[in-house]
């Protein structure tokens, strides 16, 4: 019963073997690192926006907003929580 087992994966095992002009050439780390870098931040830019037709529009949106967020603060900081830029006059 074992020889037949053995037989068999002896044939299955024979079509791995091959000629050395055959084998795949594996990139050196350095290139797979930068290759695997790329393909992960292909994934998440997809899954990021998926769903959404204009991906630069929802970039330029968000820029936009941090940028107010950013300028909101400094001027809170700024301005030591008064008025914040405007005054009132009574005429």
């Amino acid at each position: 019963m074992s020889t037949l087992f053995g037989n068999r994966m002896g044939m299955c095992f024979s079509c791995f073997g091959g000629s050395a002009d055959d084998a795949i050439q594996t990139p050196d780390p350095e290139t797979r690192r930068r290759q695997l870098a790329e393909a992960a931040e292909k994934r998440q830019k997809e899954t990021t926006y998926r769903g959404v037709k204009n991906p630069e529009a929802v970039d330029r949106k968000r820029k936009k907003q941090e940028e107010t967020e950013k300028q909101a603060m400094s001027t809170s900081v700024s301005g030591g929580g008064g008025g914040g830029g405007l005054k009132w006059q009574v005429g």
